[in-house]
């Protein structure tokens, strides 16, 4: 009978070890990858967006800053501490994570105007 009530007790503490090793696992903290050149260059292919350099934004915003649409993805402390005029803030975590759950809100945020010229910074 103790053997019954040791053995029990045994697998108790076993799951009670899993169950902490998975929550350890799960919600500890990652630093996010350092995205490369190569990263941002696939992800814009994927994505179906156009690279342009800041030369060329420059130039399009002296050209019709109303034919833009600048979307500031930085946290809103930062965005509050300056930001290009005109330009709306939606704050994302840098992972891909935070785009993927976060994509129907983008798309909601961004709304149904795709003829305009979309900036990420």
């Amino acid at each position: 009978m103790a053997m019954k009530h040791a053995g029990r007790t045994l697998l108790a503490l076993a799951a009670i070890a899993v169950t902490v090793g998975v929550l350890w696992q799960a919600n500890r903290v990652q630093p996010p990858k350092k995205a490369t050149w190569d990263d941002v260059l696939a992800e814009a292919e994927a994505g179906g967006y156009r690279i342009i350099s800041t030369e060329e934004l420059a130039a399009l915003y002296r050209k019709d800053p109303s034919g833009l649409l600048l979307v500031d993805t930085r946290q809103e402390w930062e965005y509050r501490t300056g930001h290009i005029e005109g330009a709306r803030n939606f704050p994302m975590e840098p992972t891909r994570w935070a785009r993927w759950r976060k994509a129907d809100e983008l798309e909601a945020f961004l709304g149904p105007d795709r003829d305009r010229t979309i900036i990420f910074y």
